[in-house]
């Protein structure tokens, strides 16, 4: 953590928790994870490393999925969120973007972004501000904004799904995979937007991804998990140097592609 992220303050705070399904399967175990205020943190790893696992509880998603923090601390902003409902969190400033870019296909873009802003209130000015400040950083969504949401582009339905949770005022944006199948080049475009709103707006990110090499180029830092755990924790620019980081998550010296990687060449060395 840099030392001005320090002196700014923790927004949220996860303290040794664990997640359970059906009071059975443990999902996540003694997680540990800062995010400064203001700042900009990755969470890293496979597929089924309990990324957005750790994203529901910090949302308070979990219950629909038969699941529950079942030890630990969740703060934010100071408060001990654990117990509030889903609602409460968003009013208090804690949004999640889901993966899978969900959005009203049937509304257009404009409609969804109005509906979004339902859920805290406000005048009509203010719903007007947060909607020209939306199109704003996506321009491509306001000469879209008339066009029914299902016929959107990937990345346009992708750029709708975060501008609908900027209009809640969050303080907190929580993005899970929000580079999930799409091209190279609207990944670093939609990296590039999310990290100007993170430094223009002082919003705070919690950015769940695969794509480490991408979310490295936009974080402070970041977070490593594998099987429910962290097993590594330091700033992007030294986990982007890491020898084992480069190996299993950057494509190593060849640059391949993360997803096309079936077998380790040599052990991790936070497994031996």
């Amino acid at each position: 953590m840099t030392q001005a992220s320090m002196a700014a303050g923790t927004i949220l705070s996860l303290n040794n928790i664990e997640v359970i399904y059906d009071r059975v399967a443990l999902a996540i175990k003694g997680v540990s994870i800062e995010v400064p205020q203001g700042g900009m943190v990755a969470l890293l790893g496979a597929n089924g490393a309990g990324k957005s696992t750790t994203l529901k509880a910090i949302s308070g998603l979990l219950k629909p999925e038969r699941g529950e923090v079942s030890r630990g601390e969740l703060r934010f902003l100071g408060h001990d969120i654990d117990s509030m409902m889903p609602q409460q969190r968003v009013k208090l400033g804690i949004v999640q973007v889901l993966e899978g870019r969900r959005v009203f296909e049937h509304l257009t873009a404009d409609e969804n972004l109005l509906a979004a802003s339902a859920v805290t209130g406000g005048s009509r000015a203010e719903m007007q501000r947060k909607r020209d400040m939306v199109y704003g950083y996506f321009p491509r969504l306001h000469q879209r904004r008339a066009a029914q949401s299902g016929f959107l582009s990937g990345g346009e339905q992708q750029m709708l799904a975060i501008g609908r949770a900027l209009m809640t005022n969050p303080k907190l944006l929580m993005l899970d995979e929000p580079s999930l199948g799409l091209a190279p080049f609207l990944v670093a475009e939609i990296f590039e937007i999310v990290q100007q709103i993170n430094r223009q707006e002082g919003l705070s990110v919690l950015l769940v991804e695969q794509n480490a090499l991408a979310a490295l180029e936009v974080v402070s830092h970041g977070y490593l998990m594998e099987n429910g755990r962290i097993v590594m924790h330091d700033s992007a620019a030294a986990m982007k140097l890491n020898p084992d980081i480069q190996e299993f998550y950057l494509g190593g010296s060849e640059g391949k592609n993360f997803h096309e990687i079936k077998h380790y060449s040599r052990r991790k060395r936070w497994l031996s």
